[in-house]
């Protein structure tokens, strides 16, 4: 490729060779628009995501592989080995990744602007195989004895590891030995999560057309489902729920049975020891002189007290300095009698 592309270049009639090449000639780059910072020594390039991260300004996960036009800059050296670091823009803000090489560890390190999504593990316990550090590495070229006992750990392993590997064997072998069988069993699961996946896809679709909405769509859960009837205030409940219900309501009521008779006995006399008689509109039955006061409460009863106010003014004034008389016990049991005393205990009044 690079042979064919140095044939086609165009060299205008006043090119000099002297000069040394077609770009110093030109006044140009040979990388263009990537060095068009290479005065502050700093070169565009594509990096690639060497693991997945979270983007701090979208908070968005970004997988490992993306690639990006990166900002390339020398910050030191360890050893012989330059330092990188590289800028980079998130593609889908406006926030910027900083990430530098780390080779004392042969890892990438986040400097800024961005989050490691922490998916590692020891390699020792899962049984795989590490490579040496540098330490035991020199350790196994200078200590002869070392050397011997790590040889025999390692046979060890190997052992003990044997049984587990051909039983893994042994089960992917009995699991393809017919191909043809194993193959129509995969087709056919595959085939069954692609028509459920289609159908939620257009179950989805109509309902986001329907709410004229265009965002994504999460699984439903259970709480989501009882939230929503609750907001639709038509809850629903659960065969176990609706018996705790019942249960509760059973303990809450009384274990006797109570008669409506003592329960407007007992209204009627607190009605009379909280408020006057007049204003609870009271009238009672024996009471003959009181027929104009009966027909001002029942027509009108704010009127009732300027009526009886004024039926005072016209009558000649008394002692105020007397008290007035208490109702006698037959007269309290008459006024009793109307909020649905029974007929024995009139007879106990009389």
């Amino acid at each position: 490729m690079g042979e064919r592309k140095g044939t086609n270049k165009y060299y205008p009639p006043d090119y000099d060779p002297k000069v040394g090449g077609l770009n110093k000639f030109l006044g140009t780059h040979a990388l263009r628009e990537r060095a068009r910072k290479i005065d502050q020594g700093i070169i565009i390039i594509r990096f690639e995501m060497p693991y997945n991260i979270w983007c701090e300004g979208c908070k968005n996960h970004v997988g490992m592989g993306v690639r990006y036009n990166a900002e390339k800059t020398k910050v030191g050296m360890y050893y012989t080995t330059p330092i990188y670091e590289f800028k980079m823009k998130c593609h889908l803000c406006d926030n910027h990744y900083v990430i530098r090489a780390d080779p004392a560890n042969l890892d990438y390190l986040i400097i800024s602007g961005a989050r490691r999504q922490e998916n590692r593990w020891d390699p020792i316990k899962n049984g795989q195989v590490v490579p040496e550090t540098k330490e035991v590495q020199k350790r196994l070229f200078d200590d002869k004895m070392y050397k011997l006992e790590h040889g025999a750990q390692d046979l060890n392993a190997m052992e003990t590891a044997k049984p587990r590997l051909v039983k893994l064997f042994n089960r992917n072998e009995d699991a393809w030995a017919d191909c043809y069988t194993a193959n129509s069993k995969l087709r056919a699961e595959f085939r069954k999560q692609n028509y459920q996946i289609k159908k939620k896809d257009a179950e989805d679709t109509a309902l986001l057309k329907k709410s004229s909405l265009d965002i994504p769509l999460l699984e439903e859960r259970d709480e989501d489902r009882k939230i929503a009837t609750l907001l639709s205030m038509k809850p629903i409940r659960s065969f176990e729920e609706n018996l705790d219900e019942k249960r509760k309501q059973l303990l809450s009521q009384s274990a006797l049975p109570t008669s409506n008779i003592s329960r407007k006995r007992q209204m009627a006399a607190n009605n009379l020891n909280k408020s006057d008689k007049i204003d609870l509109g009271i009238i009672r039955k024996n009471d003959k002189n009181n027929s104009k006061k009966e027909a001002a409460i029942l027509d009108n009863k704010p009127n009732s007290t300027r009526s009886i106010n004024a039926n005072k003014e016209s009558q000649p004034e008394t002692d105020t300095s007397s008290k007035p008389e208490e109702p006698s016990k037959r007269q309290r049991c008459s006024i009793v009698s109307d909020y649905g005393v029974s007929s024995n205990s009139e007879s106990e009044c009389e």
